[in-house]
């Protein structure tokens, strides 16, 4: 029986065109966008989804939250 990927193996493609794609800037707004968004998850079209995703591009021009994320995987 195979197993399911998890979200980390997902995402992985969309965070590497981010990565290549995406002004480091740009992806800092992108990421703040997103997190406001989520904020408002209630309504139809935006969602709670929004907030982690938004925490995890924003990160990428975070030098502090990205150490904080490698010390917490380990």
């Amino acid at each position: 029986m195979t197993r399911k990927p998890s979200l980390k193996e997902r995402f992985r493609p969309f965070f590497a065109w981010v990565r290549a794609r995406v002004p480091p800037g740009l992806r800092l707004l992108l990421g703040v966008l997103l997190i406001l968004g989520g904020i408002f998850g209630f309504l139809p079209v935006l969602g709670f989804w929004m907030i982690p995703l938004g925490v995890l591009i924003a990160a990428m021009d975070i030098k502090l939250i990205r150490r904080w994320l490698r010390r917490k995987r380990r």
